[in-house]
Protein backbone atom coordinates (compact mmCIF):
# COMPACT_ATOMS: atom_id res chain seq x y z
CA UNK A 1 0.00 0.00 0.00
CA UNK A 2 1.49 3.18 -0.41
CA UNK A 3 1.43 5.86 1.74
CA UNK A 4 2.24 9.74 2.24
CA UNK A 5 5.15 11.04 3.97
CA UNK A 6 2.51 13.55 5.36
CA UNK A 7 2.38 17.43 5.27
CA UNK A 8 3.76 19.02 1.94
CA UNK A 9 2.30 22.81 2.65
CA UNK A 10 -0.80 24.25 4.58
CA UNK A 11 -2.47 27.27 2.07
CA UNK A 12 -4.57 29.93 3.97
CA UNK A 13 -6.09 33.24 3.26
CA UNK A 14 -5.36 36.09 4.94
CA UNK A 15 -5.94 40.00 4.93
CA UNK A 16 -3.04 42.96 4.82
CA UNK A 17 0.10 41.55 3.31
CA UNK A 18 2.21 43.44 5.03
CA UNK A 19 0.43 42.84 8.74
CA UNK A 20 1.29 38.92 7.57
CA UNK A 21 4.49 38.81 6.86
CA UNK A 22 5.41 40.51 10.21
CA UNK A 23 3.74 38.21 11.71
CA UNK A 24 5.29 34.67 10.30
CA UNK A 25 8.69 36.46 9.90
CA UNK A 26 8.75 38.64 12.89
CA UNK A 27 6.72 37.00 15.51
CA UNK A 28 7.12 32.95 15.14
CA UNK A 29 10.06 33.52 13.38
CA UNK A 30 10.03 31.64 10.21
CA UNK A 31 11.68 32.18 7.17
CA UNK A 32 10.08 33.90 4.18
CA UNK A 33 11.37 31.44 1.00
CA UNK A 34 8.81 32.96 -1.43
CA UNK A 35 7.27 36.35 -2.58
CA UNK A 36 5.21 35.20 -5.87
CA UNK A 37 1.28 35.62 -7.18
CA UNK A 38 -1.52 33.27 -6.88
CA UNK A 39 -0.91 31.67 -10.27
CA UNK A 40 -4.65 31.67 -11.01
CA UNK A 41 -5.33 34.47 -9.60
CA UNK A 42 -2.10 36.77 -10.14
CA UNK A 43 -3.60 40.13 -9.05
CA UNK A 44 -2.70 38.98 -5.56
CA UNK A 45 0.36 37.35 -3.93
CA UNK A 46 1.31 34.17 -2.65
CA UNK A 47 3.56 33.95 -0.32
CA UNK A 48 5.76 31.07 1.35
CA UNK A 49 6.97 30.90 5.23
CA UNK A 50 9.42 27.69 6.22
CA UNK A 51 12.40 26.79 7.65
CA UNK A 52 15.65 27.75 6.19
CA UNK A 53 14.90 26.29 3.19
CA UNK A 54 11.43 25.80 2.64
CA UNK A 55 11.69 21.99 3.53
CA UNK A 56 8.12 19.67 2.95
CA UNK A 57 6.30 19.88 6.36
CA UNK A 58 7.67 23.15 7.05
CA UNK A 59 5.92 25.55 4.40
CA UNK A 60 2.92 27.51 5.29
CA UNK A 61 1.50 29.56 2.33
CA UNK A 62 -0.96 32.45 2.14
CA UNK A 63 -2.82 34.28 -0.15
CA UNK A 64 -3.03 37.95 1.08
CA UNK A 65 -6.71 39.08 0.35
CA UNK A 66 -6.50 43.01 1.27
CA UNK A 67 -9.98 44.01 1.82
CA UNK A 68 -11.25 40.45 1.70
CA UNK A 69 -14.72 38.74 3.29
CA UNK A 70 -13.93 37.36 6.73
CA UNK A 71 -14.18 33.82 6.64
CA UNK A 72 -15.93 31.18 9.16
CA UNK A 73 -13.55 28.19 10.49
CA UNK A 74 -15.80 25.20 9.92
CA UNK A 75 -16.68 21.87 8.55
CA UNK A 76 -15.12 21.41 5.17
CA UNK A 77 -11.50 22.98 6.55
CA UNK A 78 -8.64 22.53 8.13
CA UNK A 79 -9.62 23.50 11.41
CA UNK A 80 -6.17 24.41 13.40
CA UNK A 81 -2.88 24.44 12.10
CA UNK A 82 0.04 23.17 14.43
CA UNK A 83 3.61 23.58 14.82
CA UNK A 84 6.48 21.71 16.65
CA UNK A 85 9.34 23.45 18.57
CA UNK A 86 11.88 21.75 20.96
CA UNK A 87 11.57 19.84 24.12
CA UNK A 88 11.17 23.33 26.85
CA UNK A 89 10.17 25.72 24.82
CA UNK A 90 6.80 26.31 25.41
CA UNK A 91 7.26 29.00 28.24
CA UNK A 92 9.20 31.22 25.93
CA UNK A 93 6.83 30.95 23.13
CA UNK A 94 3.87 31.80 25.88
CA UNK A 95 6.10 34.23 26.91
CA UNK A 96 6.82 35.95 23.76
CA UNK A 97 3.04 35.88 22.21
CA UNK A 98 2.06 37.66 25.27
CA UNK A 99 4.65 40.24 24.60
CA UNK A 100 2.96 41.09 21.57
CA UNK A 101 -0.73 41.01 23.41
CA UNK A 102 -1.45 37.89 21.43
CA UNK A 103 -4.12 35.50 24.03
CA UNK A 104 -2.50 32.27 24.09
CA UNK A 105 -4.51 29.33 26.17
CA UNK A 106 -2.72 25.65 27.13
CA UNK A 107 -5.05 22.82 26.68
CA UNK A 108 -4.03 19.13 26.47
CA UNK A 109 -4.58 16.01 23.88
CA UNK A 110 -2.80 12.83 23.59
CA UNK A 111 -0.34 13.08 26.65
CA UNK A 112 0.77 16.52 25.09
CA UNK A 113 0.45 20.33 25.94
CA UNK A 114 -0.69 23.12 23.37
CA UNK A 115 -0.46 26.63 23.41
CA UNK A 116 -3.09 27.40 21.15
CA UNK A 117 -3.89 31.13 19.44
CA UNK A 118 -4.50 33.22 16.67
CA UNK A 119 -2.64 35.01 13.76
CA UNK A 120 -3.88 39.04 13.25
CA UNK A 121 -6.28 37.66 10.92
CA UNK A 122 -8.10 34.90 12.36
CA UNK A 123 -6.20 32.03 11.77
CA UNK A 124 -6.46 29.14 14.33
CA UNK A 125 -2.65 27.62 15.21
CA UNK A 126 -0.65 25.85 18.26
CA UNK A 127 2.57 25.13 19.52
CA UNK A 128 3.18 22.05 20.45
CA UNK A 129 6.64 20.33 21.75
CA UNK A 130 7.95 17.33 19.67
CA UNK A 131 11.31 15.67 19.65
CA UNK A 132 11.57 14.79 16.04
CA UNK A 133 11.90 17.20 13.49
CA UNK A 134 15.34 18.70 12.84
CA UNK A 135 16.21 22.50 14.22
CA UNK A 136 16.06 24.85 11.91
CA UNK A 137 19.02 26.80 11.31
CA UNK A 138 16.94 30.23 10.80
CA UNK A 139 16.46 32.19 14.30
CA UNK A 140 15.97 35.75 13.93
CA UNK A 141 14.69 38.25 16.45
CA UNK A 142 15.56 37.19 19.63
CA UNK A 143 14.46 33.63 18.89
CA UNK A 144 17.42 31.27 19.87
CA UNK A 145 17.68 27.68 17.86
CA UNK A 146 17.03 25.84 21.07
CA UNK A 147 13.24 27.07 21.18
CA UNK A 148 12.62 27.92 17.36
CA UNK A 149 9.89 26.28 15.51
CA UNK A 150 10.83 23.05 13.22
CA UNK A 151 7.87 22.26 11.11
CA UNK A 152 4.45 21.62 11.22
CA UNK A 153 3.44 19.29 14.12
CA UNK A 154 0.36 18.63 12.17
CA UNK A 155 -3.13 19.99 11.81
CA UNK A 156 -6.58 19.51 12.83
CA UNK A 157 -8.76 18.43 10.31
CA UNK A 158 -12.96 19.67 10.44
CA UNK A 159 -15.08 17.32 8.54
CA UNK A 160 -18.34 16.89 7.39
CA UNK A 161 -18.15 13.45 7.08
CA UNK A 162 -15.54 12.51 9.61
CA UNK A 163 -15.27 8.28 9.65
CA UNK A 164 -15.17 8.77 5.87
CA UNK A 165 -12.29 11.37 6.15
CA UNK A 166 -10.56 8.72 8.57
CA UNK A 167 -11.61 6.32 6.11
CA UNK A 168 -9.72 8.15 3.50
CA UNK A 169 -6.72 8.97 5.16
CA UNK A 170 -6.11 5.36 6.41
CA UNK A 171 -7.38 3.40 3.33
CA UNK A 172 -6.28 6.19 0.42
CA UNK A 173 -2.91 8.20 1.72
CA UNK A 174 -1.91 5.21 4.35
CA UNK A 175 -2.11 7.12 7.24
CA UNK A 176 -1.67 5.05 10.59
CA UNK A 177 -4.88 5.27 12.94
CA UNK A 178 -3.11 5.45 16.45
CA UNK A 179 -6.16 6.55 19.30
CA UNK A 180 -9.01 8.51 20.03
CA UNK A 181 -9.29 10.95 22.70
CA UNK A 182 -12.69 12.39 23.62
CA UNK A 183 -13.85 14.31 20.32
CA UNK A 184 -10.79 13.24 18.14
CA UNK A 185 -8.98 10.57 15.96
CA UNK A 186 -4.90 10.69 15.78
CA UNK A 187 -3.86 9.01 12.65
CA UNK A 188 0.59 9.26 12.04
CA UNK A 189 2.84 8.76 9.47
CA UNK A 190 6.49 7.98 9.59
CA UNK A 191 7.95 11.26 8.96
CA UNK A 192 9.22 13.38 11.44
CA UNK A 193 8.14 16.11 10.66
CA UNK A 194 4.13 17.24 9.93
CA UNK A 195 3.35 13.69 10.70
CA UNK A 196 0.40 13.98 12.71
CA UNK A 197 -3.25 14.68 11.22
CA UNK A 198 -6.31 14.87 14.03
CA UNK A 199 -9.79 14.60 12.70
CA UNK A 200 -12.80 16.46 14.80
CA UNK A 201 -14.98 13.35 15.61
CA UNK A 202 -18.40 15.97 15.79
CA UNK A 203 -19.53 17.78 12.94
CA UNK A 204 -21.28 21.40 13.30
CA UNK A 205 -21.43 24.47 10.90
CA UNK A 206 -19.88 24.07 7.40
CA UNK A 207 -16.75 26.88 7.16
CA UNK A 208 -17.19 30.17 4.93
CA UNK A 209 -14.06 30.54 2.97
CA UNK A 210 -12.37 34.08 3.49
CA UNK A 211 -9.63 35.80 5.42
CA UNK A 212 -8.82 33.86 8.42
CA UNK A 213 -9.44 30.17 7.48
CA UNK A 214 -7.08 27.29 5.52
CA UNK A 215 -7.74 26.73 1.89
CA UNK A 216 -6.15 23.72 1.46
CA UNK A 217 -4.00 21.43 3.18
CA UNK A 218 -1.11 19.48 0.55
CA UNK A 219 -0.31 15.89 1.49
CA UNK A 220 3.62 14.90 -0.10
CA UNK A 221 4.43 12.74 -3.33
CA UNK A 222 8.21 12.00 -4.21
CA UNK A 223 8.37 13.37 -7.39
CA UNK A 224 5.48 13.50 -10.92
CA UNK A 225 6.10 10.05 -11.27
CA UNK A 226 4.85 9.14 -7.47
CA UNK A 227 2.56 11.95 -7.79
CA UNK A 228 0.87 10.34 -10.97
CA UNK A 229 0.48 7.06 -9.25
CA UNK A 230 -1.30 9.07 -6.06
CA UNK A 231 -3.73 10.47 -8.99
CA UNK A 232 -4.35 7.25 -10.20
CA UNK A 233 -5.29 5.93 -7.03
CA UNK A 234 -7.33 8.95 -6.36
CA UNK A 235 -9.42 8.31 -9.24
CA UNK A 236 -10.30 4.78 -8.59
CA UNK A 237 -12.01 6.11 -5.56
CA UNK A 238 -14.52 8.13 -7.68
CA UNK A 239 -13.35 11.51 -7.06
CA UNK A 240 -12.62 14.19 -9.09
CA UNK A 241 -9.42 15.30 -9.46
CA UNK A 242 -7.60 17.94 -11.49
CA UNK A 243 -4.81 17.57 -14.09
CA UNK A 244 -1.35 18.07 -13.11
CA UNK A 245 -0.37 21.82 -12.50
CA UNK A 246 2.88 23.45 -12.51
CA UNK A 247 3.55 25.56 -9.51
CA UNK A 248 7.49 26.00 -10.31
CA UNK A 249 8.30 24.62 -6.81
CA UNK A 250 6.50 21.68 -7.16
CA UNK A 251 3.72 19.94 -9.01
CA UNK A 252 0.10 19.79 -7.28
CA UNK A 253 -2.90 17.54 -8.36
CA UNK A 254 -6.01 18.53 -5.96
CA UNK A 255 -9.73 17.21 -4.71
CA UNK A 256 -12.13 17.27 -2.21
CA UNK A 257 -12.13 14.48 -0.25
CA UNK A 258 -15.45 12.70 1.46
CA UNK A 259 -15.75 15.38 4.10
CA UNK A 260 -15.65 18.21 1.77
CA UNK A 261 -11.78 19.30 2.26
CA UNK A 262 -9.81 20.50 -0.42
CA UNK A 263 -6.83 18.27 -0.52
CA UNK A 264 -3.72 18.63 -2.68
CA UNK A 265 -0.83 16.43 -3.43
CA UNK A 266 2.17 18.06 -4.47
CA UNK A 267 5.77 16.83 -4.92
CA UNK A 268 8.41 17.30 -2.83
CA UNK A 269 10.78 18.55 -5.60
CA UNK A 270 12.03 20.76 -7.55
CA UNK A 271 12.02 22.84 -4.23
CA UNK A 272 12.47 26.86 -3.67
CA UNK A 273 15.66 27.16 -4.55
CA UNK A 274 15.24 26.33 -8.36
CA UNK A 275 14.85 30.24 -8.92
CA UNK A 276 17.10 32.06 -6.29
CA UNK A 277 20.05 31.39 -4.64
CA UNK A 278 19.84 30.14 -0.63
CA UNK A 279 21.64 33.40 0.76
CA UNK A 280 18.10 35.50 -0.79
CA UNK A 281 15.45 33.20 -0.62
CA UNK A 282 11.95 35.43 -0.83
CA UNK A 283 13.77 38.93 -1.63
CA UNK A 284 12.59 39.24 -5.23
CA UNK A 285 9.15 38.94 -6.60
CA UNK A 286 9.18 35.52 -8.41
CA UNK A 287 6.73 35.15 -11.47
CA UNK A 288 5.98 32.17 -13.67
CA UNK A 289 7.45 32.60 -17.40
CA UNK A 290 3.71 32.74 -18.58
CA UNK A 291 3.50 36.33 -16.61
CA UNK A 292 6.96 37.82 -16.86
CA UNK A 293 6.05 39.76 -19.82
CA UNK A 294 3.63 41.44 -17.40
CA UNK A 295 5.75 42.27 -14.60
CA UNK A 296 5.35 45.80 -14.86
CA UNK A 297 1.83 45.94 -14.45
CA UNK A 298 1.75 43.26 -11.59
CA UNK A 299 4.41 45.55 -9.31
CA UNK A 300 1.93 48.26 -9.86
CA UNK A 301 -1.02 46.18 -8.42
CA UNK A 302 0.97 44.58 -5.64
CA UNK A 303 0.85 46.32 -2.74
CA UNK A 304 4.91 47.36 -1.49
CA UNK A 305 6.05 45.28 1.32
CA UNK A 306 9.22 44.99 3.80
CA UNK A 307 10.86 42.13 5.01
CA UNK A 308 13.39 43.04 7.92
CA UNK A 309 13.33 39.76 9.43
CA UNK A 310 17.22 37.86 8.82
CA UNK A 311 18.00 35.06 10.52
CA UNK A 312 19.87 32.36 8.92
CA UNK A 313 23.22 30.64 10.91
Amino acid sequence: MKKTAGIHHITAIVGHPQENLDFYAEVLGLRFVKKTVNFDDPGTYHFYFGDDKGNPGTIITFFPWLGGKKGVIGDGQVGVTSYAVPQGALAFWEKRLTSYDINVKRSARFGETYLSFHDPHGLALELVERRSGTETNWHPNGITKDVAIKGFAGATLYSTQPDKTIQFLKDVLGLKEVGTEKTIARLTTDAAIGNVTDVKLSTNNLGESGVGTVHHIAWRADDEADQLEWRNIVKDEQIPVTSVRDRNYFTSIYFKEYGDILFEIATDSPGFLVDEPYESLGTDLKLPKQYEKDRVAFEKILLPIQNNFQGGD
